[in-house]
């Protein structure tokens, strides 16, 4: 029930059950409405409260204590205005003030009720004015709340007793080797015997024979670019820095400059794919992408998930660092294995941090180098080497911002 609207009309004529007031104008009321105003029955309901400095009286047009009278006759409240001589007259009810008996009624109740919550306060008004499912429903919820408590007591107390028993520093190594591990499981297949760095991470385990096959097409027009076509593509950035750097040193030779071509072309497609949220269309990547690889980056770089009554593809963030691991490998397979991972961090619009544990969970050496002239923040580049042996995994740096234990 809530205060009806101030513009709305509202007269009542009171009788109290246990005789005349004494004083009535020292007597102040609060009327309320029923919350459903598009109940065709609720609508109507009203409650009229009063208190005085002894009782609290209520009454109600509702419920099996209602007047009969308010259902046989109509009643009429007319205000006269003196200075005009008119009336005018409003629909009346007639409110039988019963007085509350209650021995929790103290004036310290009131102050106690206006610290409660909202939720706390319709609780109250569920308790003394719902229905029979909405009082089911409430004492359910009160039921979970008190399982959740001891689940959430007897969390904490676990949780005590393991850092009592290992210690946080335990602790804090375990979490960082899960993390290690949590990205290993989203890199390249790695071949830590390899004699050469072009075989830790296979081209073939990046793009598969058929698929390397399927990009010549689309990479035909990266292998003829001009310099013209390169500086209007530039101006536009219809590609990504990464490969407009590397398109200004495409070799003469034409084998090894269709190869470069259609790698850059598959890396500026997963670096665009990465900025994509929830998979709508069957081709999110245009129609001039290869159907091998839109199925491809579908099925090796999304997730399923079920929204709306449908299964969706989504880009998560575990899936956008297994495609900046495919993305830092293919880079080394073009770059001779160093590449500038800024570049890569600014065109994936990542943390630093991010990119450096995934490039370190790849085994590579980060080195500080500068940048191309009129790159972003060309004084402080990160450059990724992977050379062998294979230095040791280590855990993400990241771990050191951790918050301390208490």
């Amino acid at each position: 029930f809530v205060p009806p609207p101030k513009e709305a009309p509202a007269s009542q004529r009171l009788r109290f059950a246990n005789g005349k007031l004494q004083q009535p104008d020292s007597l102040s009321f609060t009327v309320y409405r029923n919350r459903d105003t598009a109940h065709p029955r609720k609508r109507h309901r009203r409650i009229l409260v009063s208190e005085t400095e002894r009782l609290c009286y209520v009454g109600h047009n509702f419920g099996n204590e209602v007047m009969k009278c308010n259902s046989l006759c109509r009643y009429f409240v007319g205000v006269l205005d003196k200075n005009s001589g008119q009336m005018d007259v409003y629909n009346a009810e007639i409110f039988n003030m019963q007085p509350l008996l209650s021995d929790n009624l103290i004036p310290d109740d009131t102050k106690e009720y206006q610290t409660k919550s909202y939720r706390e306060k319709m609780d109250l008004c569920i308790e003394a004015f719902g229905t029979s499912k909405q009082k089911r429903a409430l004492s359910s919820r009160r039921m979970n709340a008190v399982g959740n408590d001891i689940v959430n007591t007897a969390v904490t107390k676990a949780a005590a007793n393991i850092i009592d028993a290992k210690g946080v520093t335990a602790l804090m190594q375990d979490m960082a080797q899960d993390d290690v591990q949590n990205i290993s499981a989203f890199l390249p297949p790695c071949h830590e015997d390899a004699d050469k760095p072009e075989h830790v991470y296979k081209f073939e385990d990046i793009l598969s024979p058929a698929e390397y096959e399927a990009l010549q097409v689309p990479a035909a027009a990266l292998a003829s670019i001009t310099a013209e076509e390169l500086a209007k593509r530039a101006e536009e950035r219809s590609h990504c820095s990464f490969v407009l750097e590397e398109l200004k040193f495409l070799p003469t030779d034409e084998k090894r400059r269709d190869h470069k071509a259609r790698c850059l072309w598959f890396l500026d497609t997963l670096i665009k794919f990465s900025q994509l949220k929830v998979i709508k269309k069957k081709h999110p990547m245009g129609p001039e992408c290869p159907h091998i690889i839109s199925r491809k980056l579908m099925k090796n770089f999304t997730s399923l998930t079920y929204n709306d009554g449908s299964i969706q593809n989504l880009v998560s963030a575990s899936m956008k660092a297994k495609i900046t691991a495919y993305v830092i490998a293919l880079a080394l397979h073009i770059n001779n294995f160093q590449t500038d991972l800024t570049v890569l961090q600014n065109d994936m619009k990542l943390p630093e941090s991010r990119i450096l544990d995934i490039a370190k969970a790849l085994r590579l050496r980060i080195s500080k180098a500068k940048g191309m002239p009129g790159m972003e923040n060309d004084e402080n580049h990160k450059l990724g080497t992977l050379s062998l042996p294979l230095p040791t995994q280590k855990a993400p740096e990241g771990q050191r911002k951790r918050k301390k234990m208490n």
